[in-house]
């Protein structure tokens, strides 16, 4: 029988060892702190962080009862593709500070729209024409108000 180096049967346990590392790091956890904060105080630090970077026009929109996938929905417009990605960032950075990591935030590269998932709270920050063209503050406002709301002022 062939005699086997020390280092043989230690370079298979390694590799499965490094293996079990690789699945490990490839794992996305996200936790909330105990105990989680309310969407009313994340809401709070959205509007911090998107005062502190002079976001412009920033709208809460409230859709409990209307969809399953948050509480509120906050909607706000950057004046170029570098100001929009800031202010993401830093709604990012304040929601950590309370704890809360993003459940992902998308458009980053392009920057014409970035939404951030916070989990109760979904930041969509957005270019004017973007902001415009889609509508969201509409498209979620839809029947909030009775019919002839808006001919009352006659």
């Amino acid at each position: 029988m062939p005699r086997r180096g020390r280092g043989y049967n230690g370079g298979i346990g390694t590799c499965r060892q490094r293996e079990q590392d690789l699945t490990k790091a490839q794992v996305i956890k996200t936790r909330l702190p105990v105990p989680a904060p309310t969407p009313e105080a994340l809401l709070e630090q959205v509007h911090a962080a998107l005062e502190e970077m002079k976001a412009k026009d920033a709208v809460e929109i409230d859709v409990r009862g209307k969809t399953s996938i948050a509480d509120f929905l906050v909607v706000a417009s950057g004046t170029s593709t570098r100001h929009v990605k800031s202010c993401a960032d830093e709604t990012v950075q304040f929601a950590k500070k309370c704890g809360v990591m993003p459940l992902g935030v998308e458009g980053e590269r392009e920057a014409e729209w970035v939404l951030v998932d916070l989990g109760d709270v979904i930041v969509h920050v957005m270019l004017p024409r973007v902001r415009e063209f889609y509508a969201l503050e509409r498209l979620w406002t839809v029947g909030d108000q009775p019919p002839g709301a808006d001919d009352s002022e006659e």
